[in-house]
């Protein structure tokens, strides 16, 4: 076996071995196991509505961010910093975010806004791959993930480790554009969009929870589609 491959193979067993840690806790979640979820349609793979209460498909990807103009920098000065409370804190380049093990998924995406984006193919690389890097503290239980142009948004780590949230660099087979949070940017299926950070640069560990920007100003802190969590 080849270095490269030694070093995906740990990557994978790491990845896993976190996993486990937080299975339970992932299983309970509302996006898996509301036994009386709100929405409409045939049930997507976890069993929920396909559209979620007060939604409306749209085929076009409306743009929404904060507005505040911000120096995004090239690929070549592209980073992203993870640390917190982590045992191994690291800095990734461009090159170092595209050699880990990359991932392919398609799902819906749900703006707190009422709208629904369905069938989304991304590529990019699992949220839990770049956990499994970090290795949480075993008092690490939240996220919070800061954006290039200083949003915030928090996340349990139940939520965030589950396989569909990524963080990604490809929309629909195609580079993943500047206005929709490229290079790199995270996305949470299982709960209302605004939970993944677009124009990623830091994912902080941390073990108590901290409300991010919108939370701050009265959105729900879970943020469940299928409950209409919309505000706290």
């Amino acid at each position: 076996m080849s270095t490269r491959d030694e070093k995906l193979q740990r990557i994978v067993e790491a990845r896993l071995k976190l996993r486990e840690r937080f299975l339970e806790r992932m299983a309970r979640t509302p996006g898996v196991s509301d036994e009386r979820p709100q929405g409409s349609g045939p049930p997507n793979r976890h069993g929920m509505p396909k559209l979620p209460p007060d939604q409306t498909e749209t085929r076009k990807w409306p743009v929404l961010d904060l507005g505040v103009p911000f120096d995004q920098p090239s690929l070549d000065e592209w980073e992203l910093r993870i640390d917190g409370a982590v045992e191994q804190p690291l800095t990734l380049s461009w090159t170092d975010f595209r050699s880990l093990p990359q991932a392919e998924d398609t799902s819906d995406f749900h703006c707190v806004t009422g709208w629904s984006l369905m069938d989304v193919q991304w590529r990019g690389v699992q949220f839990a791959t770049l956990a499994a890097l970090a290795r949480p503290l075993p008092g690490a239980a939240f996220i919070l993930a800061h954006a290039y142009d200083g949003y915030t948004t928090n996340l349990p780590l139940e939520e965030a480790l589950k396989d569909d949230v990524l963080l990604v660099h490809t929309y629909n087979g195609k580079p993943l554009p500047r206005e929709h949070g490229g290079p790199v940017r995270m996305i949470t299926p299982q709960l209302y969009a605004w939970k993944g950070a677009k124009w990623i640069r830091r994912i902080e560990f941390l073990r108590q929870d901290q409300p991010g920007f919108w939370e701050q100003r009265g959105y729900s802190n879970t943020a469940h589609p299928w409950r209409d969590d919309r505000y706290s």
